[in-house]
């Protein structure tokens, strides 16, 4: 392995570890320089600033989060288990002692309205998570995947935001229960029959077209 990427990879273990407990703004750069061992001209050989360190960091966790995700939905072949594994991955690592909440979330809190590169990040994170619940979605045979895949993506935010608020794993459990209720009201409108297309209106009983009277001349005034 490159010498420069044996640092570089020292740097962002350190960062990830600090950032995401602490917060990106609490942590100064001296801070992540002891934590590594690495000098700080050496950091900005390889992270030309903070900001730079900061969308690193993120994409670096969104590897992690995705990979940990789709290892644990390969576990399961049914497509609603798929589905809820995706809950059942949330809780267990809500329920570990180093979580500390969406490093996406409080990342585009601390730093979102003043840095693009963190709102791209952020973004780009949310709508891969979102394209991987949408897979899932139609493995469902759910008639709208979008919409079915929009939902679960709320309650994934909501559940981990809850959690981290009330120091518990417990809304990933209602967040699990709140999906499983929209995986059967999906299924529902999937197996429900096509409405029949509306045919010509049927008159009311006892209604009779008028006769049809005599036809009126034609008109015999200028421009008529």
């Amino acid at each position: 392995m490159n010498v420069d990427d044996t640092i570089e990879t020292r740097v962002l273990s350190a960062a990830d570890a600090l950032f995401y407990q602490y917060g990106v703004q609490s942590v100064g750069m001296d801070r992540i320089r002891d934590a590594s061992g690495v000098s700080l001209k050496k950091i900005y050989q390889c992270f030309p600033s903070k900001g730079a360190l900061v969308e690193a960091y993120l994409r670096r966790r969104d590897r992690w989060a995705r990979t940990a995700l789709e290892e644990r939905v390969a576990d399961h072949t049914d497509p609603e288990s798929r589905v809820l594994a995706v809950f059942d991955w949330l809780y267990d690592w809500v329920d570990g002692p180093d979580f500390h909440g969406c490093a996406f979330i409080n990342a585009f809190g601390e730093l979102g309205a003043g840095s693009q590169g963190v709102v791209e990040a952020v973004r780009e994170h949310k709508s891969a998570v979102r394209t991987f619940l949408r897979g899932l979605a139609f493995e469902t045979g759910a008639t709208d995947p979008d919409w079915l895949a929009s939902q679960l993506s709320v309650l994934l935010d909501g559940a981990m935001s809850n959690a981290s608020i009330s120091d518990s794993p417990t809304p990933a459990r209602h967040a699990r229960s709140a999906a499983r209720t929209l995986l059967h009201d999906a299924a529902v409108a999937a197996d429900a029959p096509a409405e029949p297309a509306a045919g010509p209106e049927e008159p009311p009983a006892g209604h009779e077209e008028p006769a049809a009277g005599p036809r009126e001349p034609a008109s015999t005034a200028p421009g008529g």
